[in-house]
């Protein structure tokens, strides 16, 4: 099994930029992919970003494209989505996910493990 939690979520400006992290804990024998998640009000969850385990391959929904960039820190356990040139658009809950993998493949939607999400506002 593996926790976890999110961090870094808040209200900003548009335009501007936050980064949000997902600290993973409980599991340090299996190689993970993780990815972000979002959900706004009134709308289905969203699949954001994901990246391999190695970090060598990555993900991004068309809409985020150039504006986000997903990375991993495995030595500290973390992932990161640094968000710049924020639009009210992007205003949701954010969470991130992780799955078991036995390669480097990573997964758009099948994720078994999430955390509890972190809320980002892009006021206008």
């Amino acid at each position: 099994q593996v926790h976890l939690v999110e961090s870094g979520g808040g209200l900003v400006q548009a335009g501007g930029s936050l980064r949000l992290s997902c600290a993973a804990s409980g599991r340090a024998n299996s190689n993970y992919a993780m990815a972000w998640f979002r959900q706004a009000p009134g709308k289905e969850r969203e699949f954001v970003a994901a990246i391999s385990w190695s970090g060598h391959s990555t993900y991004y929904t068309d809409s985020v494209k150039g504006r986000f960039t997903i990375s991993r820190d495995n030595a500290k356990n973390t992932m990161y989505l640094q968000m710049s040139s924020l639009k009210p658009e992007d205003t949701a809950v954010y969470s991130c996910a992780a799955e078991v993998v036995w390669s480097d493949y990573v997964p758009l939607q099948e994720y078994s493990h999430w955390g509890q999400g972190t809320q980002v506002t892009v006021s206008s």
